[in-house]
Order: structure tokens, then C-alpha cells, then sequence
């Protein structure tokens, strides 16, 4: 009978930790639909495609907090996807998850890094967008969002072919 009364308070306690978690990432995420704006989605007519390079979505966060993962609307979703580089954004075209876009003049920086909220690697192997979901307007959100390629060796050409259309 003790170890039946242990087994069940052991499942008890891991199914409490469980809720718990769940109900902080639900609280996250209402707190967060008002301090974030939708991030835009994919326009039906994006143009061709100037690069492409399949990877990992590994997260979006606050620019500069690494460790502070945007989880409204589908952001905080690790998902396989593939970036897509058009004349005037973005598309991050996630499986299992919404896509999204990046306009061109919403971009603030693009470098790669170390570790984001849910990957961190030993080497700069992450390819992160520092942009503004709302718009280019300086007073809005800024948001970094990585992405971890299949090929990191493809990473200087994306740096080098975004930073022209960056704006600080």
C-alpha cells in the first residue's frame, strides 16, 4: 500500500508541475497578445525568391533578451521552416506552425549569434532578424527572431544581401 500511495503522489506532483507549466505559457501568451502586434503573414504574391535556406525556427524574443521568448500566437512554436528571401521581406515559412513575414523596411539588423530562447550552441551557428513587427516606427517593439539553417556556410550571403535593406 506505501508503494502504491508513492507512485500516486509522484504522478500527482509531475501532473501539478505540468499544469502549472501550461498555465504560465497560456498567462504568457495573454500578456504578450498586447504587448506584441500579429506578426505579418506571408503576402500571397511575395516575389521571387532571391535566397532560400532551410533550417529550424528555434524562436522569436525581446531584441536584446535572449532568453525572452515571444509565445503569443504561435511565435514561441519550435518548428522546422524555411527561410525565404524576397525584394521586400522575409517569409518564414514554418511546418506544423504560422508562417510569417518580415518586411524589408521593418528589418533592423541581422547577424548571427550564439543562443536564442530554446537553442543555444557552442558556436555563432544561430542566424538571427532584429526587426519591428509593427512597422519601421522607432517607438514600436523590436523583436529577434532566429533561425538555424541546414547550412551555416550560406550565412555571410544572407547577412551580406539583408544589410543593404537593414535600417537602424
Amino acid at each position: 500500500m506505501d508503494r502504491l500511495a508513492l507512485t500516486a503522489l509522484v504522478v500527482a506532483v509531475f501532473g501539478l508541475c505540468l499544469w502549472g507549466m501550461w498555465r504560465g505559457w497560456r498567462r504568457q501568451s495573454r500578456a504578450q497578445s498586447v504587448r506584441f502586434p500579429p506578426f505579418p503573414p506571408v503576402p500571397a504574391e511575395p516575389g521571387p525568391v532571391e535566397l532560400e535556406l532551410a533550417g529550424v525556427y528555434a524562436s522569436s524574443t525581446v531584441a536584446g533578451h535572449w532568453q525572452e521568448r515571444i509565445v503569443t500566437r504561435g511565435a514561441g512554436v519550435r518548428s522546422a521552416a524555411t527561410l525565404r528571401c524576397h525584394r521586400d521581406g522575409i517569409a518564414v515559412a514554418r511546418i506544423g506552425a504560422p508562417s510569417f513575414w518580415i518586411p524589408r523596411e521593418s528589418l533592423v539588423d541581422v547577424r548571427t549569434a550564439k543562443g536564442i530562447a530554446g537553442k543555444v550552441l557552442g558556436t555563432a551557428g544561430l542566424l538571427v532578424l532584429t526587426w519591428r513587427p509593427g512597422g519601421p516606427d522607432p517607438g514600436e517593439v523590436v523583436v529577434d527572431t532566429g533561425f538555424r539553417g541546414d547550412d551555416v556556410d550560406e550565412y555571410p550571403q544572407w547577412i551580406d544581401k539583408l544589410k543593404g535593406g537593414a535600417r537602424a
